[in-house]
C-alpha cells in the first residue's frame, strides 16, 4: 500500500509560479513513475507530466512543455511539479499519481491551483 500527500497548491496571479509536491509513503520501493494530472469541473482528467522514478526520464503534455518542470527526489520519495508563467487556463485541480512496477497505481488527494488574471 502507498499513500500520497500533495501540497503546494494555492492562488497566484497570472505570470506567477507555484510548486506542487507529492510525498509518497509505504511500499515505495517498487515505484515506476510519477505523473501529474489536472482536471477542470465537468472535464476529463488530463495528463500534464510524468517522470520515471529510477532514471528520471520526463514527459510533458504539449500544453505545458517549457512552462512546467517535473522532478523527483527518490531519496525523499517525493515528486515535484514546478509551474512557471502560470495562466488563468492553468486553473485546475491537480493530482499526482504513482505507478508501481506491479501495475498498481495510487492517487494523491488533490491540490487546487487558481490563477487570476
Amino acid at each position: 500500500q502507498v499513500q500520497l500527500v500533495e501540497s503546494g497548491g494555492g492562488s497566484v496571479q497570472a505570470g506567477g509560479s507555484l510548486r506542487l509536491s507529492c510525498a509518497a509513503s509505504g511500499r515505495t520501493f517498487t515505484s515506476y513513475a510519477m505523473g501529474w494530472f489536472r482536471q477542470a469541473p465537468g472535464k476529463e482528467r488530463e495528463f500534464v507530466a510524468a517522470i520515471t522514478w529510477i532514471y528520471g526520464n520526463t514527459y510533458y503534455a504539449d500544453s505545458v512543455e517549457g512552462q512546467f518542470t517535473i522532478s523527483r527526489d527518490a531519496a525523499k520519495d517525493t515528486g515535484y511539479l514546478q509551474m512557471n508563467s502560470l495562466k488563468p487556463e492553468d486553473t485546475d485541480v491537480y493530482y499526482c499519481n504513482l505507478q508501481m512496477l506491479d501495475g498498481y497505481d495510487y492517487w494523491g488527494q488533490e491540490a487546487q491551483v487558481t490563477v487570476s488574471s
